[in-house]
């Protein structure tokens, strides 16, 4: 009996066998380095998160959305660049609205409501004035620890 086809039969079987298997260590060696990068990428992500969660008690409060209405941003402003407290007659007359008592009592609606959102305060009957910032404890911004960082000279140890 010859059994020379035989064996050939098997000699490109297990050629076909050996190239599958190269091909198959080639794409586990593909995909161990791409499961190492996403193992990376996970650390990397928890320490992030760890650290912007360790500073979120440092940045301020996001600002309440204002109501929608032209007059709320217009009145910030006239506080912004007011040098103390303001009656509403004064919003009003900053704003640009006639003196009317209706326009008065007008803005001295929006100003209460500006109060309610903790934006604006009322530090006697009928006056107004800007919230003062609450005390940060010392803290500075994160902004202003990144701008002194980077414009410290480097002196190759602290």
């Amino acid at each position: 009996m010859n059994i020379q086809p035989l064996l050939d039969a098997l000699k490109l079987q297990e050629q076909a066998a050996r190239v599958l298997a190269g091909n198959l260590r080639e794409q586990i060696d593909g995909l161990q380095n791409r499961l190492r990068e996403a193992e990376t990428h996970l650390e990397h992500l928890a320490i992030t998160r760890t650290t912007v969660t360790s500073l979120a008690d440092r940045l301020p409060a996001a600002p309440p959305d204002l109501p929608e209405h032209p007059d709320y941003p217009r009145i910030l402003d006239a506080f912004n660049h007011a040098t103390g407290p303001q009656r509403a007659r004064d919003v009003c007359q900053a704003l640009g609205h006639e003196l009317l008592s209706k326009n008065v009592e007008g803005t001295r609606a929006k100003l209460k409501r500006l109060v309610k959102l903790d934006i604006l305060t009322e530090v006697d009957t009928g006056i107004f004035a800007r919230r003062p910032q609450p005390d940060t404890y010392g803290q500075q911004s994160l902004a202003t620890i990144w701008c002194a960082y980077l414009s410290f000279p480097s002196q190759g140890s602290w």
